[in-house]
């Protein structure tokens, strides 16, 4: 331990030691990921570090930009694997526009998920992870084209960019307007059936390319960290050095919101202490 600029580094001798350095995420509160290379010199085996919820970047940088600071609420979201067309993920809920994608509960709870699926740094590459918004999950696709006649018929006078005030939020019509390619000054009894059903199709699923996570310096938490194959996880010891515990983040133990991985801190720092 250093005790000021004069004094040199001095080494204590103890029966038993916690190594609890947090993990890589929020570097500033000092959690630099020294833990990983003090246990990987003790011969602990490191599973990737990783950020985990953590905001997503966007292939759409323009659309995202554009609706920066936008929060919707109750809407639902899904993340395809596009090569084979399954979801991989989806909730329901609150989630924000940022410059450069997305972020918010649902897609930070997203990203975990993500970062468990199999050659995810492959797929983000060739751009297959698409996030699908619903952003009237409560309608079914019927119910909703009934609503948007309704809100027709009673603005049918009026131009198309001034038909969506009560459906949708200000800040997003121009955008739906132009993912929708109807001429945003043409009539509102003039739009088609099918230029309708498109609209309805995109308030349904507007699609965002996800492109990457961002940076670990962003993430709530680490994925990754000392193996649990290496721990005594009813004492949180070290299985390959006796004395030697571990508790926190520092472990590959990592869940899906931060309340749970403040659950596991205080569970794994009690047993270690306790032991």
């Amino acid at each position: 331990m250093k005790h000021g600029k004069s004094e040199k580094s001095k080494i204590i001798q103890a029966d038993k030691v916690i190594l609890a350095t947090g993990g890589k995420s929020y570097s500033f509160t000092g959690s630099t990921g020294d833990g990983y290379t003090i246990a990987k010199k003790l011969g602990h085996t490191i599973v990737d570090i990783k950020p985990s919820l953590v905001p997503l970047e966007a292939k759409e940088k323009m659309l995202c930009k554009k609706l920066q600071g936008l929060s919707l609420k109750n809407v639902g979201i899904k993340f395809i694997n596009n090569e084979n067309k399954k979801v991989i993920y989806e909730d329901f809920g609150e989630m924000i526009f940022t410059h450069y994608g997305v972020s918010g509960p649902t897609i930070l709870s997203a990203s975990a998920h993500l970062q468990r699926t199999k050659s995810i740094e492959e797929l983000l590459k060739q751009e297959k992870i698409i996030l699908s918004i619903d952003l009237k999950p409560a309608l079914t696709i019927e119910k909703l084209d009934t609503r948007i006649l309704k809100d027709f018929d009673k603005f049918k006078n009026k131009q198309f960019k001034n038909s969506l005030d009560e459906l949708l939020p200000q800040k997003l019509i121009e955008t739906i307007i132009e993912l929708s390619n109807i001429d945003s000054n043409k009539k509102v009894n003039e739009i088609t059936k099918k230029e309708r059903e498109n609209l309805v199709k995109i308030l349904k699923d507007l699609k965002i390319t996800i492109k990457n996570f961002r940076n670990i310096e962003e993430a709530i938490i680490t994925s990754g960290g000392i193996s649990t194959k290496e721990i005594n996880s009813s004492t949180m010891e070290s299985k390959l050095i006796k004395g030697l515990y571990f508790a926190g983040e520092i472990i590959d133990v990592d869940a899906y919101t931060g309340g749970f991985n403040l659950q596991i801190a205080y569970s794994t720092g009690y047993t270690a202490g306790m032991n």
